[in-house]
């Protein structure tokens, strides 16, 4: 109990400096992103990217943009190859210490660069995070229980000497000391690689623990909730009374909230991250206010490119200094993991300037603009979960794609939809739904209005349906994630064994 108390009284006096410092730090937030730039171009000069693309002539963000062309993976892919092969000072100086390994959506998978200068952005920004959470709370209670992180493996494979493995796998290696000894779940049930045993096994692990932290994607969390109750009929509220914390993050989390709160029986503290590969871009630092506070003195100089730009030859591109609250922005990372013009694929808002605050909106590819309307997910998952919440019903997973060709009528929007409680009125409830996707997105109102489009249709799908879709792919648990939106058909059809008639 002792060292406990002192565990707690040094996160304590940790916490406020951390909180002090990172506040400090993004109202200061456009210097520091000077100053990263800089020092970006300055180290990586004498790289062979540095090289090919003249950084020893760049002075200015302006100089910069004119050097250092927009890509996506695809387009580095040819410096990542020859790092793979083994070349030292290709994107960075030296060479990586990890390749965090992702699915690609064009041609296999992604490896992305991990380097000595850029794994403290990773660790750093998690721990800031939490010490922020114990500042503002006022104590650091969940350090004297349990933690679980719900992730994909730890274990690693070596490509040309360099430590290969799934982001959240390789951050495990780096949870520090002093929570070790309170992590779960066992080395031994992380490295396994089928998710629904390693669910299970978890529960086995965890059932009968001071659970105090549980963090994950919220789909996989809930697969775990559920899990829980069925072998104890308890709500995990109950069975884990010093649980009071959930932090969360690769997806939206309103359509997953009431369902998750449920299933716990009470309120919680909620933290959101937002980790990639390519870098941890944003973290909740006051769990008490929406937004997500901009990591700008991390290691990354931030691009923003207004969506309704990002496929012109010459979209604009901003620096922290221009960007407005509002605007749909896609991401543009250049970081001191050798990223330079790096598009992630993922769109944000800010909904504060002083201190730089965003809210994720989607992805690039995941929208839906088969007539023009240019749907986003954060469109769909909030008027999802409005609608939930006045009918009473809860979601467990859901898509959304175009009907273009319909045997009969018009074309329209289709809500593939997985309920663990369906509303009474279905009928009702896809109306409402509509009327909310008018109310948030004018082009989609205008063709549901000028009869180009007929309002949208819910497709009910199995219960497990798609967690069943998911283990086809191979893609069940860890970081992966079901798209919210698709432009095509190929995931819908895919959806067929598992509707419900």
């Amino acid at each position: 109990m002792f060292s406990m108390s002192i565990k707690s009284f040094v996160a304590k006096i940790l916490a406020r400096k951390t909180s002090q410092r990172v506040a400090k730090e993004s109202l200061n937030g456009i210097q520091h992103q000077q100053d990263w730039l800089r020092k970006l171009v300055s180290n990586a000069r004498d790289t062979d990217f540095g090289k090919d693309h003249g950084f020893e002539d760049i002075t200015s963000h302006e100089d910069f943009k004119k050097q250092v062309p927009i890509r996506d993976y695809e387009g580095l892919r040819p410096y990542v190859e020859k790092v793979l092969e083994g070349s030292r000072n290709v994107l960075w100086p030296g060479k990586p210490i990890y390749f965090a390994k992702t699915s690609g959506t064009t041609s296999g998978a992604k490896y992305i660069p991990i380097t000595k200068d850029s794994i403290s952005n990773h660790i750093g920004s998690a721990r800031n995070m939490l010490l922020c959470y114990i500042h503002k709370k006022g104590n650091a209670d969940f350090l004297s229980g349990k933690l679980i992180f719900l992730q994909g493996s730890p274990v690693l494979t070596k490509k040309n000497g360099i430590n290969l493995g799934r982001l959240s796998g390789i951050v495990a290696h780096h949870v520090p000391g002093y929570l070790q000894k309170n992590r779960l779940p066992s080395w031994e049930t992380n490295c396994m690689e089928d998710w629904e045993q390693k669910v299970d096994a978890v529960v086995g692990e965890t059932l009968s623990q001071n659970m105090t932290l549980i963090s994950g994607i919220p789909p996989w969390v809930q697969m775990y909730f559920d899990r829980l109750k069925e072998q104890t009929g308890k709500s995990i509220g109950d069975l884990f009374p010093n649980f009071h914390l959930l932090v969360h993050g690769g997806v939206n989390f309103s359509p997953y909230k009431a369902k998750l709160i449920e299933s716990i029986g009470r309120e919680v503290d909620i933290l959101e991250t937002y980790p990639a590969s390519e870098g941890f871009i944003a973290y909740q630092d006051n769990y008490k206010e929406e937004g997500l506070l901009l990591n700008v003195n991390s290691g990354i100089f931030f691009e923003f490119i207004p969506v309704n730009e990002f496929h012109n030859e010459s979209p604009t591109r901003l620096g922290l200094a221009e960007v407005t609250i509002g605007e749909n922005y896609a991401v543009i990372l250049n970081s001191n993991a050798g990223l330079w013009g790096y598009s992630i694929g993922d769109t944000v808002k800010f909904i504060s300037l002083n201190p730089y605050k965003i809210v994720v909106t989607g992805r690039i590819k995941h929208f839906i603009s088969a007539f023009g309307e240019h749907v986003i997910a954060q469109e769909v998952s909030d008027s999802l979960a409005e609608v939930s919440l006045k009918y009473d019903c809860s979601v467990l997973e859901f898509t959304v794609a175009p009907q273009v060709t319909p045997d009969v009528g018009l074309p329209y929007h289709e809500w593939f939809i997985e309920f663990d409680k369906a509303p009474e009125n279905k009928e009702a409830f896809a109306q409402d739904l509509d009327v909310l996707m008018q109310q948030k997105n004018s082009y989609y109102m205008d063709l549901v209005s000028g009869a180009i489009l007929k309002p949208l249709m819910i497709s009910e799908i199995q219960k497990d349906g798609f967690k069943n879709y998911m283990k086809t792919l191979g893609k069940l648990g860890g970081q992966n994630k079901v798209p919210k939106l698709s432009n095509d058909r190929k995931m819908a059809d895919a959806l067929g064994p598992w509707l419900k008639v």
